[in-house]
């Protein structure tokens, strides 16, 4: 009796952490993506004058909402639900709930998304929507899949897959989607919560698109602003993006995945570091927040950006309550419903949605220039 009684506990140590991890990476996504979303697509010198002092809430009223990236990450969690084991069943769900969300006229929908959403409307298969484009749609919603199936390589490869082609069918876009699932199965596997050594950070990069020059070169970049102890900003810099970090993946995630290594254990000067860049900083701050929520867990991310949130019906709520029962799948390893929750209301919100980003648009119209 006595030796049966800390297995059990060591147990339930592992799968509370689990569950914590999965929190953090989808409330960390969340808040990436509200915090950035305000200043998607200024420059980082815009952003020093427009936005001073510490990052907050800036949408509306000094709270934030959700854009598609928090979204499909939610798309991608119902459907690891009801699919653990099948990536070719896990791909045709997402396609429908792709398909739906398109009915629901999402602001802010990125062309190769739309044009592979529409591809799937006229019956195209999942394997077979995908458009050429290299942009960063995979990557934003892929840190789950490398979580969920941390311990599982090759179901990890097939789904990372699987959900790259849906939308993107450019080599470029699977190499992305890969690296920021490989960091994310890292961190949950390793349950890394501080920084690694180089190398290792440095050849699970190099491994995600081991042919591809542009890739390697880029790589290359980001070791050299390491071994310097340069600041994320001073990465962008030397990758070309001062005016901002753009919406193609090779550029999104080689900063996403330095700003993580650089402040790890510390979500806070993380996630401001990648945000300070300017550019598309709604989707890299929702990649680099999943990456740092995974590592610090819901406790780490502070606790004023997840309260300044007011969405519904895709909450903070919903996302903790998606953690949880990820948590349950893994551990038996059985498929489980999705969750529920008041879809039919998505076109009023996102109406509303769509009134208060035209606004906050014009407000930017406005000075400091």
């Amino acid at each position: 009796m006595t030796g049966s009684a800390p297995y059990h506990d060591q147990s339930t140590n592992i799968s509370s952490a689990q569950a914590d991890r999965l929190r953090g990476l989808l409330l960390g996504t969340a808040v990436g993506d509200a915090l950035g979303l305000p200043a998607e697509g200024l420059s980082r010198q815009r952003i020093q004058r427009l936005y001073r002092g510490q990052w907050r809430h800036r949408l509306i009223f000094g709270r934030g909402m959700l854009s598609d990236d928090s979204e499909h990450t939610v798309f991608v969690a119902q459907c690891l639900l009801r699919h653990p084991d099948a990536p070719a069943r896990f791909a045709a769900r997402l396609g429908w709930c792709l398909r739906g969300w398109l009915l629901t006229l999402p602001a802010g929908i990125g062309l190769a998304t739309l044009r592979a959403i529409v591809k799937l409307w006229l019956g195209f298969p999942p394997d077979r929507s995908g458009v050429w484009s290299a942009g960063n749609g995979p990557a934003m919603r892929v840190a789950l899949i490398g979580a969920f199936f941390a311990h599982d390589p090759h179901r990890r490869t097939a789904y990372v897959a699987a959900s790259t082609r849906l939308t993107h069918s450019d080599p470029k876009a699977l190499t992305g989607a890969r690296a920021i699932a490989e960091l994310a199965a890292w961190i949950t596997r390793e349950r890394l919560s501080g920084r690694p050594a180089l190398e290792p950070f440095l050849t699970l990069l190099r491994g995600c698109g081991v042919d591809d020059r542009d890739w390697q070169a880029r790589i290359d970049t980001l070791a050299g602003a390491a071994r310097d102890n340069a600041t994320v900003a001073e990465l962008a810099a030397r990758l070309g993006l001062g005016m901002g970090v753009s919406g193609y993946i090779y550029d999104t995630v080689p900063v996403a995945a330095y700003a993580w290594l650089r402040h790890s254990g510390d979500f806070q000067a993380t996630l401001s570091a990648v945000l300070d860049c300017g550019g598309d900083t709604d989707t890299v701050g929702a990649i680099t927040g999943a990456l740092a929520g995974a590592t610090v867990g819901e406790a780490g991310i502070p606790a004023a950006w997840q309260t300044g949130i007011v969405d519904w019906p895709r909450s903070l709520h919903l996302l903790r309550a998606l953690g949880e029962r990820l948590t349950q799948v893994m551990d038996s390893g059985q498929p489980a419903a999705p969750l529920p929750y008041c879809w039919p209301a998505l076109p009023l919100r996102n109406l509303l949605f769509l009134l208060i980003v035209l606004a906050h648009g014009l407000r930017r119209l406005l000075p400091p220039y």
